[in-house]
């Protein structure tokens, strides 16, 4: 079964921890507050309850090009627990599996670029720092 296709230019928010209700929709209020207009597609189903990135990219190489997705963001235990609300972002096209953290507030700013193709997942993922989150380009 393909990922879900968020119906505009969102991006896939994939709840993949269950523990805990409240901070889930923590996540969302934090996300939807971050930016002017919504850029998530929020998806909470039982079958993505601790999905792991290989099979993600196992359930997108199975399906039809035309229903694949290019990128993800995953709310898993590490974004339910950790202040900031970091979500993992994967790249299931160019580099599939290649992934970084991105704290909430970032989160407009990413989804946007990516889904309009502004920008590529590379791009973000090569401006994480040392622990492997993106918090944004350096103006130095």
């Amino acid at each position: 079964m393909p990922l879900p296709q968020p119906d505009d230019l969102t991006s896939l928010v994939l709840r993949t921890d269950f523990g805990d209700d409240g901070a889930w929709d923590a996540v969302r209020t934090v996300l939807d507050a971050a930016g002017e207009y919504p850029h998530a597609t929020y998806v909470s189903e039982l079958r993505f309850a601790d999905v792991g990135v290989q099979a993600l990219m196992d359930e997108e190489d199975a399906a039809d090009e035309d229903a694949r997705i290019i990128h993800v963001f995953l709310a898993d235990a590490t974004t339910m627990k950790e202040p900031g609300h970091p979500l993992l972002a994967v790249d299931l096209s160019d580099e599939p599996g290649r992934t970084f953290r991105l704290p909430a507030q970032w989160f407009p700013d990413v989804s946007a670029n990516l889904s309009i193709a502004n920008m590529d997942f590379a791009e973000f993922a090569d401006a994480a720092d040392g622990s492997g989150t993106f918090r944004g380009f350096d103006k130095g």
